[in-house]
């Protein structure tokens, strides 16, 4: 059973961070091997939604009301799953906490996503579609997907 917390940068504590900021070096630096400066300063206005597994953190994303990372819409980003709970649909129910915690924050509008290209059908099959061409960000294909609430 998956324990979920939501907080703002401010409600973290030291541990939890360095918790998440582990974690995102984990998936996204060692295993995808993407060479980025994850410490944007976006994190200060996130919202943080932690997934835990008897008390262990094992999935994680920050979402964003609209203007605080895209300019018009709400969305989320650095979504990620520990490698040892793929495949048991942690990742979908990520995808959903994070697609809820917009739709309790924000205004109703249209969820905005920058989604690594070969995930394209996990998030369609979750109810975004893709618009637009494919892009690169930070060395991935990338491409824009949206979800109405």
């Amino acid at each position: 059973m998956t324990e979920w917390k939501e907080q703002r940068f401010q409600e973290l504590t030291t541990k939890e961070l360095y918790e998440i900021s582990r974690l995102r070096s984990k998936v996204f630096v060692v295993e995808q091997e993407i060479l980025y400066n994850d410490f944007d300063r976006k994190d200060y206005k996130a919202i943080h939604l932690s997934g835990f597994i008897n008390k262990e953190l094992v999935a994680y994303a920050r979402i964003f009301d609209k203007g605080d990372y895209y300019e018009d819409h709400p969305g989320f980003g650095r979504v990620a799953v520990i490698e040892k709970e793929r495949g048991k649909g942690l990742g979908k129910d990520l995808v959903k906490m994070c697609v809820g915690v917009c739709e309790k924050n924000f205004e109703k509008k249209e969820i905005k996503i920058s989604a690594q290209a070969y995930l394209e059908k996990f998030y369609i099959d979750l109810g975004f579609e893709r618009r637009g061409e494919g892009y690169i960000e930070d060395g991935i294909p990338h491409c824009a997907m949206f979800m109405r609430p």
